[in-house]
């Protein structure tokens, strides 16, 4: 049975409050899902990419950059038609940058039943 919008965002939330970023990807998002950072990134960091082995790879490449996890939230989402949000925050310590707090805004397209577009705001630099 084909999810609805409103059970897939539900379902991104469980899985992410879980830690399980990856496991979300592999469940609820299309094979050939967009990721999208804002503009204005220093050179190196992780961009925009397409497929879901591009989006693991960008994942786990973010992943590798994290020395501890003290804590994060992700917020209950909001739903408008095939779109979701969610308010992520995260506190980290980055290896060589020290610990840090980062928080975005997480927004999603659902097209087919499946996360087709996820796109993150957060301030650069």
């Amino acid at each position: 049975m084909r999810m609805n919008t409103e059970a897939i965002a539900k379902r991104l939330v469980e899985l992410c409050r879980e830690g399980k970023y990856e496991d979300a990807q592999r469940e609820l998002y299309a094979e050939d899902a967009v990721s999208i950072e804002p503009d204005g990134l220093p050179p190196g960091a992780l961009g925009n990419v397409r497929g879901l082995a591009a989006i693991y790879e960008k994942g786990r490449q973010f992943s590798a950059m994290i020395e501890a996890v003290h804590g994060g939230s992700v917020s209950e989402p909001v739903v408008a038609e095939n779109w979701f949000s969610i308010a992520l925050a995260m506190d980290v310590t980055m290896k060589g940058r020290g610990r840090t707090n980062m928080s975005e805004i997480c927004v999603y397209r659902v097209h087919g039943g499946k996360i087709v577009r996820e796109q993150f705001f957060y301030d650069v630099g």
